[in-house]
């Protein structure tokens, strides 16, 4: 099965052929664990997981990695707003990111990196950048010189130009010079004791080498994929991009995949407008998770998706009456449909067409000519992919020990404790359950 998909690098398609063959080495940009992941980051999560599973179903090996990146700006200024330790908010809030990515089908990557446990392969790399002239000392820290950067922007098409360095000064970790970014910040009073020595000086690492580090230390100096928003082309991966290839001398990426942005009801997702959306907003109005993931399928991964709770309430009726169709099906064994398989299978390797894909599965089940223990047995493979969960999907009702912790978790809830509410949560995620609270009391669904 070969598989085409956009290279952002090239801006157009190519069928894909890793470095070593049957093995794909890949990474993905992982969560700033310092508040909630909303429905954004989570989109483009879910089309990482639709492009391993494509990859395995292709036959591929993937090795995937996915940081957590557990000290920034963001990590920092919030654990001392709350006056709780780095770890402990860092944590806090992995957990939840692990708890909504197991809620959503999502294969967890087999190797997650954290940046706080890979501070010596940064202060390496940096070093190296040093010696080879490329990066260089100030009052502030570490910078690395764009100005020797052969190339520099060609992943986000870039003419520095005005408009170019007012982006540049306006990352968080670009303060020094308006055409370089900072490798390495010396410690201040406002980072308490969030700092780590290093030859140059005491201090921490700037956002863009941790991902550099991390990705080199567990893939190798050049990876067949790495995938992420397009909000980080610029300037997080291209500055990846220009501190990798300085160091190495080599190709860093050899294909970028790139996920769109989620609008909501037509408008930019943003703080100051208030309409940021969670997993768990979503599960607060009684939708389930994989409801939004099947919401996600329906549109194109490069693709601005508009979120309105309409569409997801359509999500959520179709979702349900695909599930209620599959679990008609009898589980006798059956024997896949090879003409339904190649039309879904066309729609997945066109740089992962998973609206199309879907199309051909509502096909299937409408089919009449196709007896129903095979059409069983297809949708099994197809969902292989899709990550709905459908193959684990019961009539049984649910068991007395869910229910029991179910209950006690609303008597939390009622009694506002809410780190009990948020730990019997974590329990039911566990036994493979998903509650979600509705304005008509808890709804129980099986997680995949």
């Amino acid at each position: 099965m070969v598989l085409r998909f956009f290279n952002t690098l090239t801006r157009k398609k190519e069928i894909f052929q890793p470095l070593m063959k049957g093995r794909v080495s890949m990474y993905s940009c992982g969560p700033t664990v310092y508040d909630s992941a909303h429905i954004g980051n989570f989109r483009a999560f879910i089309s990482n997981d639709i492009l391993k599973r494509a990859l395995e179903a292709a036959g591929y090996k993937v090795k995937h990695v996915m940081n957590i990146t557990d000290i920034d700006d963001k990590t920092i200024k919030r654990s001392i707003a709350e006056g709780v330790p780095l770890s402990a908010l860092t944590k806090r809030y992995e957990d939840l990111f692990l708890e909504d990515t197991a809620s959503l089908g999502i294969k967890v990557p087999g190797i997650l990196p954290h940046a706080v446990g890979h501070i010596k392969g940064m202060v390496k790399l940096i070093q190296k950048l040093l010696s080879n002239g490329y990066a260089y000392r100030t009052e502030a820290g570490i910078y690395f010189d764009i100005s020797k950067s052969k190339g520099y922007g060609r992943l986000a098409r870039l003419k520095i130009d005005a408009r170019t360095r007012s982006r540049i000064e306006s990352d968080e970790y670009a303060k020094n010079d308006a055409r370089d970014f900072a490798l390495w910040k010396f410690w201040t009073p406002e980072d308490g004791e969030n700092s780590f020595d290093a030859p140059f000086g005491k201090g921490r690492p700037g956002w863009h080498i941790e991902c550099s580090a991390m990705a080199m230390e567990k893939l190798g100096e050049t990876i067949d994929i790495h995938t992420g928003g397009i909000d980080l082309i610029f300037p997080h991966h291209t500055n990846e991009v220009a501190q990798s290839e300085a160091a190495t001398g080599r190709q860093f990426v050899r294909a970028w995949v790139h996920t769109a942005f989620v609008m909501v009801d037509g408008q930019k997702m943003s703080k100051s407008i208030g309409n940021i959306i969670t997993l768990a907003s979503i599960r607060e109005h009684g939708f389930s998770s994989l409801a939004f993931r099947y919401l996600v399928l329906g549109t194109q991964y490069r693709a601005t998706m508009n979120f309105t709770w309409e569409a997801l309430t359509g999500a959520q009726h179709a979702f349900e009456k695909l599930q209620n169709a599959f679990l008609e099906l009898p589980k006798a064994k059956g024997v896949i449909s090879t003409s339904y398989r190649k039309k879904f299978f066309d729609a997945l390797v066109d740089d992962l067409n998973t609206p199309k894909a879907l199309a051909v599965v509502w096909q299937l089940v409408k089919d009449k000519k196709i007896a129903a223990h095979n059409k069983r047995a297809t949708l099994v493979v197809f969902d292989e992919v899709l990550g709905l969960g459908l193959k684990g999907l019961k009539k049984d009702p649910v068991p007395k020990e869910v229910a029991l912790l179910a209950a006690k978790r609303e008597e939390a809830r009622s009694a506002k404790d809410w780190k009990r509410a948020d730990a019997i949560r974590a329990e039911l995620t566990t036994l493979g359950y998903e509650v979600m609270d509705t304005p008509k009391g808890f709804r129980l669904s099986r997680i995949g």
